[in-house]
C-alpha cells in the first residue's frame, strides 16, 4: 500500500511537471552521481546547467544489460529532479530537492527528470 502510494504521487507530479507549458532552458548548477566504470572502478559524472525540463537517461549505466545502476545522486541546481532506477525515465522514482544533499550510494539511477529551470 505504501509502496502504491509513493508510486502514485511520483506519477501525478511528473504529470503537473510534464503539462506546464515552457520553453526549454538549462537549470542551473550541477547535477553529480557516481557509477562502476568498464574496469570496475568507481566512478563521478556530472551535468553542468542540464537542460530542463528533459528526461536524461545518463549515457555510463543507459544498457541495464551491461552495467549497474549510477548510485549516489546529488542535486545542486536550481529544479527538482526525479531520479528513475531505468532509462527513458521509468522505473521506481525518487524526488530530490534543488541545492539538496548527497544521496546515499543505496539510491540507485540510470536516468533523470529535471523540472523547469526558474
Amino acid at each position: 500500500m505504501r509502496l502504491r502510494r509513493s508510486v502514485g504521487a511520483a506519477l501525478g507530479a511528473l504529470a503537473l511537471v510534464i503539462a506546464l507549458p515552457t520553453s526549454a532552458s538549462a537549470a542551473t548548477g550541477d547535477f553529480s552521481y557516481k557509477f562502476v566504470g568498464l574496469d570496475g572502478t568507481p566512478q563521478s559524472a556530472t551535468l553542468q546547467d542540464p537542460e530542463s525540463p528533459a528526461c536524461i537517461t545518463l549515457p555510463e549505466v543507459a544498457d541495464p544489460d551491461s552495467s549497474k545502476p549510477a548510485f549516489a545522486p546529488h542535486n545542486d541546481t536550481d529544479v527538482w529532479v526525479m531520479v528513475f532506477t531505468e532509462p527513458g525515465c521509468t522505473g521506481d522514482s525518487w524526488i530530490l530537492r534543488p541545492h539538496g544533499n548527497p544521496a546515499t550510494d543505496r539510491l540507485k539511477l540510470r536516468s533523470v527528470f529535471l523540472t523547469d529551470a526558474h
